[in-house]
């Protein structure tokens, strides 16, 4: 009985740290994609000439921050 108790309220436990790591870890992908991997990709990008690709990734990416933008 106990051991039931223990393996359910355990399952519980690690549920929840596993759920708060998945947000955290998510967070973090996303500020390093977005402040790191775009930014890099969109210089190599131009230097390589190719102008034609980067212009455009750059404006859809600025837009969609104008509308997602999230005031805290």
């Amino acid at each position: 009985m106990l051991s039931i108790l223990f393996t359910i309220m355990m399952l519980i436990v690690f549920g929840k740290l596993l759920g708060f790591a998945l947000k955290a870890t998510w967070g973090i992908t996303k500020i390093i994609f977005s402040i790191v991997l775009l930014p890099i990709g969109l210089i190599v990008l131009a230097v390589m000439g190719l102008m034609w690709i980067a212009l455009p990734v750059l404006l859809i990416v600025g837009i969609a921050s104008i509308f997602v933008c999230r005031d805290s």
